[in-house]
């Protein structure tokens, strides 16, 4: 694959790496090399929905308008079918590279079956050297949050979200466990590798257009003071039948929104500061992999960066979460999974819990098995059980089988 992503079958997740191990299809290119790559990935999904609550923030569904409580769809599963070119060439001393991505996904409830727009989430270029370390400048996946999601073994499957085929992919532990690292543009520096240590540290776009509950809208746009900071700092290491990483994660952004709620003057501005923290581990002894994450932020929101995170009129919302683990290689090659998540978003200085709709908790257990057909090719069946509460005491709870297959190249 590229020199972004590659497929770790062994862990059954994905991780990112400044250098890939296993390359998609190369091709010489005069003092050029191009890396064409990605995946293609379906699953069936079938879902049971229970209560028909409606709690804002939450990941659990209720039963539709007609009280059905039972659906199915064929999805792309939490990553996205993906293509990708990477270029590298060495030139005066410099490594270089750019990569552009495109993502068309199988998702699409259209009654013709063309109506969803492929996605776009990488263009950026690269340059560096091992001696100094490495600069990025373009949209990629965010830093802060971006481990949590690429060691999701859900990255591989379904996880939460699988209710229709109309999303683009499906939310895997996104909103129950961590929050959604996006795609965003940036300027990023990364150090050399120390032994094992390394860090990142960058500029990102700041979130514009966003109304106090981190909902975009073209009439609430507003100037944002500076850019949002991100940055991550991690050590891996790695002895005979034992291997790991530890990391640990950090965010800032200045947000002012607007919002036209009833009594507030429209356009009137609110300012705040929201910032976040995160550590997390993953560790591998022979067949066994354990991993185990935390996340805790002011102002941060509850699935995607701001979203929820403020209440005009009361402030910042705290939120926090994390999830742990655990897999197991069987003797057939087969990687077993059993994984608990929970997001929590806390109510703002001033607010009722009484008949709160606003979600309080997301909450996910996954069990999965993931198959190495052959090299490229992997078989998923998961089980997944999602449960969302609201502060005023509704719920919601979602269960989903899903079977399906992933293929990279």
């Amino acid at each position: 694959m590229n020199k972004n992503i590659k497929l770790a079958v062994a862990g059954a997740v994905l991780a990112l790496s400044s250098h890939a191990s296993n390359a998609g299809i190369i091709i010489p290119a005069g003092e050029w090399t191009l890396d064409v790559n990605g995946n293609v990935n379906a699953f069936a999904n079938w879902t049971k929905t229970d209560h028909a609550a409606s709690i804002t923030g939450g990941i659990a569904a209720g039963k539709d308008s007609q009280n059905e409580d039972q659906t199915q769809g064929i999805n792309t599963g939490l990553l996205p079918s993906w293509l990708g070119f990477t270029g590298t060439t060495r030139q005066n001393d410099t490594d270089v590279s750019f990569t552009i991505s495109m993502q068309p996904n199988v998702s699409d409830n259209g009654a013709a079956g063309d109506t969803a727009t492929p996605l776009f989430r990488q263009s950026y270029l690269t340059f560096g050297d091992k001696s100094w370390g490495s600069v990025k400048l373009g949209k990629d996946i965010g830093i802060f949050a971006s481990d949590a999601i690429l060691n999701d073994m859900t990255l591989l499957g379904v996880g939460a979200g699988a209710l229709n085929s109309g999303g683009a992919t499906t939310l895997g532990g996104i909103g129950t466990g961590y929050v959604y690292a996006a795609w965003k543009g940036q300027v990023a520096y990364t150090t050399p590798n120390f032994n094992g240590f390394q860090a990142t540290v960058g500029i990102t776009n700041p979130n514009q257009g966003l109304t106090s509950t981190g909902v975009a809208s073209a009439s609430s746009l507003l100037f944002q003071d500076r850019f949002g900071i991100e940055g991550k700092a991690s050590y891996s290491f790695a002895a005979d039948n034992f291997s790991g990483k530890i990391w640990v994660g950090g965010a800032s952004m200045k947000v002012k929104t607007a919002d036209n709620n009833a009594g507030v003057p429209s356009g009137t501005a609110y300012e705040y500061s929201a910032t976040a923290a995160d550590i997390g581990a993953n560790v591998n002894a022979g067949n066994v992999g354990l991993t185990g994450y935390y996340y805790s932020g002011e102002g941060l929101g509850t699935t995607t960066f701001l979203s929820q995170g403020y209440k005009t009129g009361s402030g910042k919302r705290d939120s926090d979460g994390g999830y742990v683990q655990l897999t197991y290689k069987l003797p057939t090659a087969t990687k077993f999974g059993l994984a608990f998540g929970r997001s929590n978003l806390d109510l703002a200085s001033g607010e009722s819990s009484a008949s709160n709709t606003l979600v309080d908790s997301n909450e996910r257990i996954t069990a999965g098995l993931y198959h190495p057909l052959t090299k490229h090719l992997n078989l998923v069946a998961e089980w997944n059980q999602v449960e969302t509460k609201a502060h005023g005491g509704l719920k919601n709870e979602n269960t989903t089988g899903s079977l399906g297959a992933i293929l990279f190249f």
